[in-house]
């Protein structure tokens, strides 16, 4: 089990530290935090030889900041709380159980790992069980989850089924698949209370797929999940207003030279998000880095799409009804070996991304939060470590390892795991 205890007020000075910036770079500076929220970002100063200088005057400012708690970061590098935008569960919970006590124990593991803000993905269970599903996350926005408790927060929904394809299940259910349907949708969001961010269809099960996306991509992301679309089916429904590609690579045709597919629709589509899933096991580390090569980095969504057995022992687990087996960070289904999942969480996947796959480290950081942020419409008030926003920052040392983690001006302890 995870314990997080929060320490001290949500007010803080953050000082001696390398702050990740907007403009995607890091500089030395210092951090002040009021009432939860980012007061000063203050940058070194640098001397006429370029060389960085301690600003004096913010320093002395934040100072006399009263009632601050101050902390040394000791040179630590200083980035944005992360924001997974796909995941499924972790320590033993699923979003799909469809309890608020599911979504409170994921909320809270995820913030002991640095990941501020979620947005949790369905399975592919019938409608009903989904509609009442989205119903307790609605209620669970509005009546528990808190400011002050030591929790990610919940921006989001990300519908990953039921409008997918037989041909490109993976580890759905496909009793449950059916063709996106207007009616159904309206459904959901309406559930939703506003959660769902994103839709996922398989736009070649319905000939009225067009249809479909122009009567709900303003009310929606529309994604293309688990799709067996050609190149033309797929460009089709980008250039109707699909702006979304779920996992690139994972459970969509694959991407050749002669058929290249979803991928190469959406690289041929400038205003669309792709996910990527970087644990080391989904996506082999050539192909992360010609990706990101081909469609640029503004675009590019580190996820984990992380199971149920993330944070817990090796084993067997359910993931939408289905078992599958757990060993180390691979997951598979029991029935056919197919990859069910991951097992790694966003953290763990941004450092894979950058010491094992060879992505730069502020590359790997704005795919890990500004893009999400940006692609939930939540950018405005969180994302980066910029004045106004919400203090979710997150201490990493030189090894990308956490020091500390800042959840609305609150500082978390370290993770601790009971016997």
């Amino acid at each position: 089990m995870i314990h997080c205890v929060c320490l001290g007020g949500r007010n803080l000075i953050i000082k001696n530290i390398k702050i990740y910036t907007e403009d995607k770079t890091f500089s030395k500076g210092t951090v002040t935090i009021k009432d939860g929220r980012f007061m000063k970002v203050a940058l070194d100063a640098k001397d006429d030889s370029g060389a960085e200088c301690q600003n004096t005057d913010e320093t002395a400012a934040n100072d006399a900041y009263a009632g601050g708690q101050v902390i040394d970061g000791e040179g630590a590098y200083a980035i944005p709380g992360l924001i997974d935008l796909h995941f499924h569960g972790c320590m033993g919970y699923d979003f799909c159980d469809g309890t608020k006590e599911a979504i409170r124990a994921i909320a809270e593991y995820e913030a002991s790992v640095g990941v501020t803000g979620i947005s949790p993905a369905t399975m592919t269970l019938p409608v009903e069980e989904l509609t009442r599903i989205l119903e307790v996350a609605a209620d669970y926005k509005k009546t528990e989850e808190t400011k002050d408790a030591p929790i990610a927060d919940l921006l989001g929904i990300n519908m990953e089924g039921p409008f997918i394809s037989i041909e490109k299940k993976g580890a759905q259910d496909e009793r449950n698949i059916i063709s996106c349907n207007e009616d159904i949708c309206q459904q959901f969001l309406a559930a939703s209370e506003g959660l769902v961010k994103f839709v996922g269809i398989a736009p070649e099960r319905n000939k009225e797929f067009l249809s479909f996306i122009s009567h709900m991509k303003d009310k929606v992301n529309i994604s293309l999940a688990h799709t067996n679309a050609d190149y033309d089916t797929a460009k089709a429904a980008f250039d109707a207003g699909a702006d979304h590609a779920v996992h690139l690579y994972n459970a969509m045709p694959a991407f050749t030279h002669r058929m290249p597919g979803v991928v190469g629709a959406v690289s041929d589509s400038p205003h669309v998000n792709a996910e990527l899933i970087c644990d080391g096991v989904h996506i082999h580390p050539s192909v992360v880095r010609a990706t990101f090569k081909m469609m640029g980095k503004d675009r590019m969504i580190l996820i984990s799409d992380s199971m149920r057995a993330t944070g817990m022992p090796d084993g067997r687990y359910l993931l939408g009804g289905l078992e599958v087996d757990v060993a180390g960070n691979r997951a598979t289904l029991v029935s056919n070996g197919a990859l069910a999942g991951s097992s790694t969480n966003l953290m763990d996947c941004m450092r894979v991304a950058v010491k094992k796959m060879g992505i730069p480290f502020e590359t790997a950081v704005a795919c890990a939060t500004m893009n999400p942020a940006k692609a939930l419409g939540v950018y405005e008030s969180r994302g980066s470590i910029t004045a106004g926003k919400k203090a979710d920052l997150v201490l990493l040392n030189k090894e990308l390892e956490i020091k500390s983690v800042i959840k609305d001006g609150m500082e978390l302890c370290t993770v601790c795991k009971s016997e």
